[in-house]
């Protein structure tokens, strides 16, 4: 295995502050967004971070103890989280957007000794719970509470004592010391809390570094959910390789903070992607006429010239030169939309349908998708700016083993991967081969040149009556790629005869869509329940069909009056779909697909 360049975060932390302190860090959103975006130095962070970690030290908290963090995507996230392991201790992430029963459930299997909440409501989750501190970043503390300013200052008195107790504390944290607490949302019954060990994380900073998706001269815009994985390695490399972040949780600001931020790199969602693909494609096909021949025409000479790119040829004469005009006439648009410096765009936390990927790049746009999963330290695999290919998510990262179990569930091993499930012996067990590979879950195919291509979820897989294996998700990324007028799609059809579709619209798509016609300024849910919103998707799923084979073919679909959501539970925060959650929720619409048809019984 690799050797690590450093012992842990904090490690890796102060050393960054010691080679680059007046160098931006991180930057936040000015009070009230009036102004510019305010921006501390590595120097300025560490102090920060030092007064936390010195304040919890005081209140007790030592090596392997678990600090809950309860709060958005912002600058104090980051801080709390620096604080926490500076202070020896180990993060336990929950979302803000965790319902009380479950946020209290996890604060306490993870033994968490303080809880660090974005506000009173959040801190108000756990009330029932026993801690030795409640720390609340937003607004007055309540009884028995301290806020972050206020810890922060208990910190400062501390090292004012002790003016080298967290470089003391940061020589005592090891590799295999517990760094990190994730609870996976899950999809059935409780969370898992995954154990992740500092090793790892510096592995994921240092491979990062070295994959060239992370550069000092970059600005990133982070607005992913801290408490997933997907966020938590990228503070990782952040720290390594010393990359200015510009941090706002807020999705709602996400396009219009782009165009003043300017970033060069920005990981997300697929859904994001989606929702921007479907904002283009459908104010294409509005303009109509000679508009959408010229975006038509543009995305063909986009995509050969991709295509060259990804064979590692330079495109040159006839074809750069159409390329320019489509650039000038069409794409110019896209980036200045996403801020106008974008060099790289990275997918993960669920698959993106091949024909998003290719429209993305055929606009310049480098779109490259990766794999992992909390269990992993989230970074397993990844396309590279110079090795991409699409329909899959690139090569393994560094020196990470993958193999594929006879019946093609992907297996991992390698320092990033978890210590096992936090007091879940028998679920740790069955999570490991053997030999100590780890079992994805996932169903997936290596080609010749390692790259790895995700066929579905293994528990997702669907068999029908007739005894065909169908793959959902494949089906709705390839809806989604159809259809621009799409939110989610959700194939159904375990034990039955066909294989039916629900639908959830795009709310500003489907609005465009309306604008103009019969159900101009309806609502949602009329537009959804409109015979002229099915007869427009009757035809997108006869194109579909007309790709897949005959018993993967949608017979039935339904339109959902509204879109999924995390708030009523068929979202994870990382935006995949709850399946089962989503069955129950719409049985009755389920049911109605197939009423007077056979199911296995």
């Amino acid at each position: 295995m690799t050797d690590l360049l450093y012992r842990s975060i904090p490690d890796m932390f102060l050393k960054r502050v010691a080679e680059t302190p007046d160098k931006n860090a991180f930057a936040h959103p000015a009070p009230g967004d009036a102004g510019p975006p305010v921006w501390l130095t590595w120097r300025e962070v560490a102090a920060r971070a030092k007064a936390i970690a010195a304040g919890l030290y005081d209140l007790g908290v030592r090596t392997e103890d678990r600090v809950a963090i309860l709060a958005g995507t912002r600058l104090e996230w980051v801080l709390a989280d620096l604080g926490v392991m500076c202070a020896g201790a180990a993060t336990t992430t929950v979302y803000p957007t965790t319902e009380p029963e479950d946020a209290e459930y996890i604060v306490r299997d993870s033994g968490s000794k303080v809880l660090i909440a974005e506000n009173a409501a959040q801190a108000a989750k756990v009330a029932g719970l026993k801690l030795a501190a409640v720390v609340v970043i937003d607004g007055p503390a309540g009884e028995g509470q301290l806020t972050l300013d206020a810890l922060e200052k208990r910190g400062a008195a501390v090292l004012g004592e002790k003016p080298d107790l967290i470089e003391e504390i940061t020589e005592t944290i090891k590799p295999e010391h517990l760094a990190t607490l994730i609870y996976t949302s899950g999809t059935t019954g409780r969370p898992k809390g995954v154990e992740l060990l500092h090793g790892g994380w510096v592995w994921q900073g240092q491979r990062q570094s070295e994959l060239g998706v992370m550069s000092a001269d970059d600005l990133q815009y982070l607005w992913l959910p801290l408490s997933h994985s997907f966020g938590k390695t990228l503070l990782c490399g952040i720290i390594f390789v010393g990359l200015p972040t510009y941090i706002d949780g807020r999705v709602d600001k996400i396009i219009d903070n782009l165009g003043s931020v300017k970033p060069t790199l920005m990981c997300a969602a697929p859904r994001v992607f989606e929702k921007v693909y479907n904002r283009v494609v459908t104010q294409a096909k509005e303009g109509g006429g000679a508009k959408y021949k010229i975006f038509t025409w543009a995305i063909g000479v986009g995509k050969r010239h991709a295509a060259e790119r990804h064979a590692g040829r330079t495109p040159g004469g006839m074809l750069a030169l159409q390329n320019s005009i489509a650039h000038r006439l069409v794409f110019s648009k896209l980036h200045d939309r996403l801020g106008g410096r974008i060099r790289a765009l990275v997918s993960g936390s669920a698959p993106l349908a091949k024909e998003i990927g290719e429209f993305f790049h055929a606009a310049g746009l480098n779109v490259l998708e990766g794999y992992g999963l909390t269990e992993t330290s989230a970074g397993s695999f990844i396309n590279r700016e110079d090795a991409v290919r699409l329909g899959t998510v690139g090569q393994a990262i560094g020196d990470l083993e993958c193999t594929i179990a006879e019946d093609g569930e992907i297996l991992l091993r390698g320092l990033p991967v978890m210590r096992g499930y936090h007091n879940l012996p028998d679920e740790t067990a069955a999570a490991f081969t053997e030999d100590r590979w780890f079992r994805t879950g996932d169903i997936g195919e290596l080609d010749k040149d390692g790259f790895l291509r995700i066929t579905d979820r293994k528990k997702d897989l669907i068999k029908t009556s007739g005894g065909k294996y169908v793959a959902p998700s494949h089906i709705e990324g390839m809806f989604k790629s159809i259809c621009p007028y799409t939110s989610q799609a959700v194939v159904i059809g375990q034990a039955r005869n066909f294989c039916t579709m629900l639908i959830t619209l795009d709310p500003d798509a489907i609005t465009q869509w309306a604008a103009g016609g019969p159900l101009e300024g309806k609502s949602y849910e009329e537009i959804a329940a409109a015979p002229e919103t099915e007869e427009m998707l009757s035809g997108y799923i006869k194109e579909l069909n007309g790709k897949l084979n005959r018993w993967e073919t949608i017979k039935k679909f339904r339109v959902l009056g509204r879109d999924l959501t995390i708030e009523n539970g068929e979202l994870t925060p990382s935006l995949k779909v709850k399946r089962r959650v989503v069955e129950d929720t719409f049985a009755a619409d389920i049911d109605k697909m197939y009423a007077g048809s056979v199911a296995e019984v």
